[in-house]
């Protein structure tokens, strides 16, 4: 692996632990270190970071506090 490629990686934590846990990674960039870009989105798709992630994330923490608040009016009305 370039020595410039190597670097980068080890400044990235997350990319770095992806390399580890995906090592096919670690051979496409020995044969081709233009591949870093595909290796950053391949990393964020593996750790959920992309932005329709994210969203997604978020309905769903709505929608559990939805859920909360509804029960605790159903246990209010109930009393």
């Amino acid at each position: 692996m370039r020595k410039e490629v190597a670097e980068y990686l080890k400044q990235q934590k997350d990319l770095r632990q992806f390399v580890r846990e995906q090592p096919q990674w670690f051979r496409k960039l020995s044969r081709n270190p233009n591949e870093l870009q595909s290796l950053e989105i391949a990393s964020l798709h593996y750790y959920k970071k992309t932005i329709p992630h994210q969203v997604e994330k978020f309905s769903n923490g709505v929608q559990m506090a939805s859920m909360m608040m509804s029960m605790f009016q159903a246990m209010n009305e109930q009393s």
